[in-house]
Formats: C-alpha cells, sequence, structure tokens
C-alpha cells in the first residue's frame, strides 16, 4: 500500500490523537520514513480519501467502520510504539 497521509483520530481531535502522532513521528523517523505527512483529527473526520491510513485505539474501530479494513490501523495500546510499528509495517506491506 502506498502511503502518504496518516490521520490519526479520537473522540475530541485533541488528546490521545495528537500523543499518537507524536508517536507515529517518532516510529517513521526511526523507520526512515520521511515521506509521510501525519496528522490528527476527530472520527468525524475520518473518511475514505482523507488519509491512506487512519489510526485508532481499539475503543474507537466502530467509529470508523466505513472505512475500508486496509486503510485502517486499530491500536490495542495507543501508548506502545512496539505495536504501533508492527502495525505500520503490515500495513505499509499491504
Amino acid at each position: 500500500m502506498e502511503v502518504h497521509k496518516i490521520m490519526c483520530a479520537c473522540g475530541s481531535g485533541l488528546g490521545s490523537s495528537l500523543m499518537v502522532e507524536m508517536n507515529i513521528n517518532d516510529v517513521l523517523k526511526k523507520m526512515g520514513r520521511t515521506d509521510i505527512q501525519v496528522s490528527h483529527s476527530t472520527t468525524s473526520d475520518v473518511k475514505p480519501g482523507a488519509a491512506d491510513l487512519f489510526v485508532v485505539g481499539c475503543d474507537l474501530a466502530d467509529f470508523i467502520k466505513d472505512v475500508p479494513e486496509d486503510s485502517k490501523v486499530i491500536l490495542n495500546n495507543i501508548v506502545d510504539k512496539n505495536e504501533l510499528q508492527e502495525k505500520l509495517t503490515e500495513a505499509f506491506a499491504r
């Protein structure tokens, strides 16, 4: 999957999505990926075409059910950078 834009989402678009965005930027830097734009927003902004990949915590998975499965990363633990790197690597390989 070609990923140029990742959107992190949470209920308010301010708390956990911002933290996940910062963690994604750290993981992407570690992976040597400087070609990907990362943003954060509310789950209501998650729509096909708004980004190539959407990242949310497992508690919000139902809020992004309209997005194709291969465009989602659902995190069990939003602060676990190892899980994040593993799931991003899987998503990039799709």
